[in-house]
């Protein structure tokens, strides 16, 4: 009880799961919708997840309104679906879905690496060196769980130093549902493959060799779309 004879409620915690506080330095649904993205990618709100909007409120202390915001931020990403009757959960995609949006992927990746390998500054070379040692270490580490968001992150500081506002805008959309189909995949092989197909990416683009990059990066994809339809053969004869 509190001193005015109301009791203190314990914090909701949506699926199980205890979410971090949210930072203040940022507008309020900008912090919810970075929280709630960052456990997607994380694993800690798996897809099926609800994504309640009156529970998430009450957790982050927050008004239902900026939520409701961050929620439909992550369905326009593709990392979230809302139903009808049921309301939003995190997106659960059949890998079928997934192919056709590798075989996009495969040839904007492929672009991105060529005009990286063209375009990067020096600074840019170095993060993205920095981001492939990050991921590298956190596996050597036994973090296969953080593989998602590292993968991430080195693919997005590839693309931002391909410095093309038009290809960075079309994969940064597609990135919800890239990141769904790595935690729905195999990440403790995925990540060992990942960490090699992303040394031979950095290697070409540190070269300045546009060709080999090109052709590392859609290896890459190629091989990750490849496994994707694997897994979902052997689902279907498990089935």
């Amino acid at each position: 009880m509190t001193a005015g004879g109301t009791s203190r409620r314990t914090p909701a915690r949506p699926n199980g799961v205890t979410l971090p506080a949210l930072p203040r330095q940022q507008r309020v649904a900008d912090n919810v919708y970075d929280t709630l993205r960052q456990a997607i990618i994380e694993g800690k709100l798996p897809p099926g997840s609800r994504l309640s909007v009156p529970l998430l409120a009450q957790q982050f202390d927050v008004s239902r309104s900026p939520v409701r915001e961050a929620v439909q931020r992550l369905v326009s990403d593709g990392l979230a679906t809302e139903e009808p009757h049921r309301g939003a959960g995190v997106a659960v995609l059949d890998p079928t879905q997934l192919v056709p949006l590798y075989e996009i992927r495969e040839v904007l990746e492929g672009l991105a690496a060529r005009l990286a390998a063209q375009h990067a500054t020096d600074e840019e070379l170095e993060l993205l060196a920095d981001a492939h040692r990050e991921h590298a270490a956190a596996l050597d580490r036994g973090k296969a769980s953080h593989h998602a968001s590292l993968d991430l992150a080195f693919h997005a500081q590839l693309r931002l130093a391909a410095h093309h506002p038009e290809l960075l805008s079309y994969l940064e959309r597609v990135q919800g549902r890239i990141a769904i189909a790595i935690l729905g995949g195999n990440p403790q092989a995925w990540s060992r493959h990942a960490i090699v197909e992303h040394q031979s990416i950095l290697d070409a683009v540190l070269a300045r060799d546009p060709r080999a990059a090109e052709e590392a990066a859609r290896a890459h994809v190629q091989r990750v779309r490849h496994d994707i339809a694997t897994l979902n053969g052997s689902r279907d004869q498990a089935e």
